[in-house]
């Protein structure tokens, strides 16, 4: 590995892994905000990545907070007042379960949002596969498959 040079003279290692973290960090960036601009346009209200990113983590039949608080690191409280929230502006809503513990399901709005954000993306995937190649595209994927099942295993025997 070669090194560099910071103005305090301090060697600084260069690192793939910091490379990848920066440049998918700037991917997903420009794509939550493509998305988040793109679904405004065409009509769905207050849609921001952050409100993206949230509802891309439910899956598309019954949710239950605890479930969603554990997959997205985030406090019960957070995810029900986003919960409420997005419940107000049509895209979830909330039934009683078994217990305590309320389902959360998608909206036929939130499906229709999420199939609109769905077909978004596979527009994307074209311009993607035209510029780069599809097969490149395709390599590209499964390479990064294959980084997040080996950081997994590798941070996972470390805990």
């Amino acid at each position: 590995m070669s090194t560099r040079l910071t103005l305090v003279g301090v060697a600084m290692v260069d690192s793939h892994a910091l490379q990848l973290v920066m440049a998918t960090s700037k991917i997903q960036d420009l794509t939550s905000n493509y998305l988040s601009k793109a679904l405004s346009n065409k009509g769905y209200s207050s849609i921001s990545p952050a409100t993206l990113s949230f509802l891309s983590a439910l899956d598309c039949g019954i949710n239950f907070g605890s479930e969603i608080a554990r997959n997205l690191g985030v406090s019960r409280q957070m995810v029900a007042k986003t919960v409420k929230d997005l419940s107000n502006k049509g895209y979830l809503e909330q039934r009683e379960g078994v217990g305590k513990q309320k389902q959360i399901l998608f909206t036929h709005q939130g499906e229709l949002l999420m199939a609109d954000a769905r077909l978004l993306l596979a527009e994307l995937d074209q311009h993607l596969a035209n510029a780069i190649g599809k097969e490149h595209l395709g390599d590209l994927v499964n390479g990064f498959s294959q980084l997040e099942a080996v950081l997994s295993t590798k941070l996972t025997n470390q805990a």
